[in-house]
């Protein structure tokens, strides 16, 4: 039997996607879309005190496409909080308008592959992997998110590898991330037991362009190009909280 790598926990993760009925929005009068969005952004606004505190994050973003509208990500501590928060979106007004397209429960997580020989107690002692675990999120222009497995197919089973074959592949794979360094902020959230894919992999850039090189020049490094499986890429721009009413008006 392979041996299991050891993860370090962050922050839980919860990524809401939702279609927005405009035929029903368009046919409310101005005082009644007003008071949907000034509800949102109420609760957006909530959302940057809990951000500016550090207490967990979130982003709002308009997908691009027909997949869906809008993606909500939120970050907080603790699973009942997501679950609270979820509820709460539920309960807003403008939920009669928003259409459940997709969602993914995940934790944000670092793995031992790249720690070399620490001790995951020491690994978290380490500022820049704490910044990883807990981050405060730069609201970028655009957002790339997609979910991910390891393949577990005949020869092609990254769980049977050896641990220092997977350690390798990693450092591999991990050297690409590093020259799009200060181009993309990238956020790994596992979610083996959690939802379909076992990872899902959050994005952000000022460019769209740097999505499409790191992705493609990353098919060619073997963890992806014999062991990687991707599931739908969504992708989109920042809608900051002060354009709420612009954008369902």
């Amino acid at each position: 039997m392979s041996e299991p790598v050891s993860t370090i926990d962050g922050w839980y993760s919860l990524h809401l996607l939702y279609s927005v009925d405009w035929a029903g929005l368009r046919v409310l009068d101005k005082d009644e879309r007003n008071a949907l969005t000034d509800e949102l952004q109420a609760f957006l606004n909530r959302q940057e005190e809990v951000h500016e505190k550090h207490e967990g994050d979130y982003a709002f973003y308009n997908i691009m496409g027909h997949k869906a509208d809008v993606i909500v990500w939120l970050l907080r501590p603790t699973a009942d909080e997501l679950i609270k928060l979820e509820l709460e979106i539920n309960k807003l007004a403008i939920a009669d308008y928003l259409i459940p397209t997709y969602s993914y429960v995940s934790i944000i997580e670092m793995s031992s592959y790249l720690g070399g020989n620490k001790t995951p107690e020491e690994m978290m002692e380490i500022p820049h992997i704490q910044q990883r675990l807990y981050p405060s999120l730069e609201k970028s222009k655009f957002i790339c998110f997609y979910p991910m497995d390891k393949k577990r197919d005949l020869d092609d089973n990254w769980y049977m590898l050896p641990m220092e074959e997977r350690k390798q592949l990693m450092r591999d794979h991990g050297m690409i991330g590093r020259k799009y360094a200060g181009k993309i902020k990238q956020y790994i959230t596992g979610s083996q037991g959690l939802d379909k894919y076992e990872w899902a992999v959050t994005l952000l850039s000022d460019d769209m362009l740097e999505f499409k090189k790191i992705i493609y020049e990353m098919r060619f490094d073997e963890t992806s190009a014999r062991y990687g499986v991707f599931g739908d890429f969504y992708v989109g721009g920042h809608i900051p909280n002060d354009a709420i009413a612009d954008y369902f008006g």
